[in-house]
């Protein structure tokens, strides 16, 4: 059975392993694992983290809320969504999806956005089958490194 709750800082040590399974998938360098627990005890407000049991932690969702949205509500904006491979296709990610949805609606919120890799179709076709509409109006801009240093610090006009 999957229990799904937020994060406690005693779930830092398991989850940081979870984040370091999730950099592999994603083939990307996880940092120091000191350095995630310390930024895991100091995350920005506002910031939620929901960890997925099955006797112990296989899971997570991190979402924060989002002003304005259609009407002027708020919403969440789901970040991240990760269940170590050897629990996926087990209801896992279903039961953090739910919990989130329950979350945004406990708090008022009317929505959650997100966003999938564009060529995983059968994650498009999942998100879909919990009722998600595709949005294919939108365009989803990073601006990181180089590029948020010289925007940062360019004169102000």
């Amino acid at each position: 059975m999957v229990t799904v709750r937020e994060r406690t800082p005693a779930d830092d040590a398991v989850l940081v392993r979870l984040f370091e399974e999730m950099q592999a998938h994603y083939q990307r360098p996880c940092p120091a694992l000191d350095s995630v627990l310390q930024d895991l005890a100091a995350l920005p407000p506002g910031v939620t983290i929901l960890v997925a049991e099955v006797d112990t932690v296989v899971g997570f969702a991190v979402f924060s809320p989002i002003y304005p949205g259609p009407g002027l509500s708020s919403g969440l904006f789901l970040k991240e969504l990760f269940v170590s491979s050897r629990f996926r296709h087990s209801g896992v990610g279903t039961a953090l999806m739910r919990a989130v949805a329950a979350f945004a609606l406990r708090h008022g919120h009317k929505r959650v956005d997100w966003t999938a890799d564009r060529y995983k179709p059968d994650l498009h076709a999942y998100y879909q089958g919990l009722g998600a509409l595709k949005q294919e109006d939108k365009v989803f801009f990073r601006l990181m490194d180089d590029a948020l240093d010289t925007l940062a610090n360019s004169d102000r006009e």
